[in-house]
């Protein structure tokens, strides 16, 4: 996999968090572990946050649809 060197800013109280806890030569390892378990948590909650807007949708649709075969039942 290729990777890339990037540069930002975090506070100096992490920075030296992950200084004394995490080897030198495998922060990189631990910075990548971490963001990829946050972003997946992220995805996961943009996923349920559809599924719930998708529920709501399908509702109004159902209610609409059974309205219109409710009236049909009349006739």
């Amino acid at each position: 996999m290729r990777t890339l060197k990037l540069n930002f800013t975090i506070p100096e109280d992490v920075a030296e968090a992950l200084r004394n806890r995490i080897q030198q030569r495998r922060r990189s390892a631990f910075v990548t572990a971490a963001l990829v378990e946050k972003l997946k948590k992220l995805e996961e909650e943009e996923l349920i946050e559809g599924y719930q807007a998708r529920n709501v949708e399908d509702t109004d649709i159902n209610k609409e649809w059974e309205n219109l075969t409710l009236q049909r039942w009349d006739r």
